[in-house]
């Protein structure tokens, strides 16, 4: 089970990674950017692949896009100085909390 999670968090960070290098591309026109992005997104598949091993498809999809969406978030803040206003926050929010609810009383997990 720990093998999973440890899959898991490898392609939620892959993945942020993947993500945020789309900015740097500049619609996929810079060679380097781009082969990292597409490197990390085959990153995050495989390691999702071999998550779902481990850890129902549902529950590690939802944990991925739970913590995915929050750290693009963050990442795209912080870094690209791009601005989040409340109405996303609260999106976000609800995001989370519906992670929480499937973790903590799904009944196959």
């Amino acid at each position: 089970m720990y093998a999973g999670y440890l899959y898991l968090i490898i392609a939620i960070i892959s993945e942020i990674i993947g993500s945020n290098m789309v900015v740097s591309t500049e619609g996929f026109t810079k060679l380097k950017p781009t082969l990292i992005c597409i490197l990390c997104f085959g990153i995050a598949i495989y390691m999702l692949s071999l998550t779902v091993h481990y850890i129902p498809l549902y529950i590690a999809y939802a944990i991925w896009s739970g913590l995915g969406i929050i750290l693009v978030t963050v990442v795209s803040v912080v870094f690209f100085k791009q601005s989040v206003d409340i109405p996303p926050l609260i999106g976000i929010f609800l995001i989370v909390a519906g992670v929480v609810v499937v973790n903590l009383f799904g009944k196959s997990h």
